[in-house]
C-alpha cells in the first residue's frame, strides 16, 4: 500500500519591524518636542514669534534631515543671533520632552512576548545606528529583537532591495519566510514585497495586537 506523503506548510520564520510611528507615536514626540524647545529658547531670550520658529525649524529639519546635529543653530542663524544658552535651553527642552513620550504604543509589549515564542524578531529602519538604539533602549523593547539593521550600517537606505536581504541573511531566513510591518507603503511595504518578503501595513489594524492575526493570515497563504 502506498503511503501518501505529507505537505508540509510553509511557515513564517522571521517578523522585521519599523521604529518610528511604528513601535511607537513618533509624530506626537516630534511635534511636542519643537514646540516645547521653542518655548523654552524663547523663555532663554530668543526674540520670535512662536509660531514663525516653529515654521522656521520645520523648515530648518525638512530640508537638513532629522539626524542633522545643529537645527538650532541654524535657527539661530536665519535670525542673525549665536547664543550657546539659547540653542542649549532648546536641546535640553527637546530631550526631556522626548524622555516623556517616548512609550510604546499599547499592546505593543504583549503582542511582542507571543510573536517571541514562535518567531525571530528584528528591525530594519532608517537612521543613524546609535539613534535608533537608544529609542530601543528607551522604549525597553531592545531585548525583544535577534537583529537590528539600520540604514548607516548596511550603506542602503528602504526602500531599497539590499537592506532586507541583509537583514534576511542576519536573521537566517528566506524572503518568503518572513514578513516587514511598517507605517510607510513605498519604504516599508513596497520594499519589503519587491525584496520577496510579506509586509503589513501598521495603519491598516485597528490594534498593535491584530499582527498576531495578520501573521496568521499570511501562513495559511503560503
Amino acid at each position: 500500500m502506498k503511503t501518501k506523503k505529507s505537505t508540509k506548510r510553509k511557515k513564517i520564520k522571521a517578523i522585521f519591524f519599523d521604529i518610528d510611528n511604528t513601535l511607537y507615536d513618533s509624530a506626537t514626540l516630534s511635534s511636542m518636542a519643537r514646540r516645547n524647545s521653542i518655548l523654552a529658547m524663547i523663555d532663554a531670550g530668543l526674540k520670535a514669534d512662536f509660531e514663525d520658529a516653529i515654521e522656521r525649524l520645520n523648515k530648518i529639519i525638512k530640508e537638513h534631515g532629522p539626524n542633522y546635529p545643529k537645527h538650532y543653530d541654524k535657527l539661530l542663524e536665519s535670525y542673525g543671533i549665536r547664543s550657546y544658552k539659547i540653542v542649549a535651553a532648546g536641546v535640553v527642552a527637546y530631550e526631556k520632552t522626548k524622555h516623556a513620550y517616548l512609550r510604546p504604543f499599547p499592546g505593543v509589549v504583549p503582542t511582542l512576548l507571543e510573536l517571541k515564542k514562535n518567531y525571530r524578531l528584528g528591525i530594519i529602519s532608517n537612521g543613524i545606528a546609535i539613534k535608533q538604539w537608544e529609542k530601543l533602549i528607551n522604549l525597553n523593547l531592545h531585548h525583544f529583537f535577534d537583529a537590528v539593521i539600520t540604514s548607516e550600517e548596511a550603506g542602503y537606505e528602504k526602500p531599497h532591495k539590499k537592506i532586507f536581504e541583509i537583514a534576511l541573511k542576519e536573521i537566517k531566513a528566506e524572503a518568503r519566510e518572513a514578513v516587514m510591518v511598517g507605517d510607510k507603503e513605498k519604504e516599508d511595504i513596497e520594499g519589503a514585497k519587491n525584496a520577496g518578503m510579506h509586509g503589513i501595513d501598521i495603519k491598516k489594524l485597528k490594534r498593535f495586537s491584530e499582527i498576531i492575526k495578520e501573521i496568521k493570515r499570511i501562513e495559511k497563504s503560503m
